[in-house]
């Protein structure tokens, strides 16, 4: 898959990204060091396994090179990180998935 690549739209604060003229997004909210993970919305045009996987793993790689904490309050977020277990430094000591 190519490589998607992320806009941090602070204003809407949501992490998104343009694939055929539609737009996929993650919408968060931030607290101290922390990144909460709220929403994820895909639209059925650019929807796939392949591609969720793809732009969580984009968005939690700009995540990470912000030296931000994650916290997935999305299921499909949160399901996610529960089958990538590379990602379980990203959480907050004391947070399980």
């Amino acid at each position: 898959m190519n490589q998607i690549v992320i806009n941090d739209n602070s204003f809407l604060r949501q992490f998104e990204t343009r694939v055929n003229g539609h737009l996929a997004k993650i919408e968060y909210s931030s607290q101290e060091r922390k990144v909460f993970l709220t929403k994820l919305v895909i639209p059925e045009e650019i929807s796939s396994e392949g591609f969720h996987e793809e732009f969580i793993k984009s968005v939690l790689h700009h995540i990470q090179e912000k030296n931000l904490r994650v916290v997935p309050t999305s299921p499909q977020i949160a399901g996610f990180l529960r089958k990538n277990r590379q990602y379980k430094e990203m959480l907050p000591v004391g947070i399980r998935i």
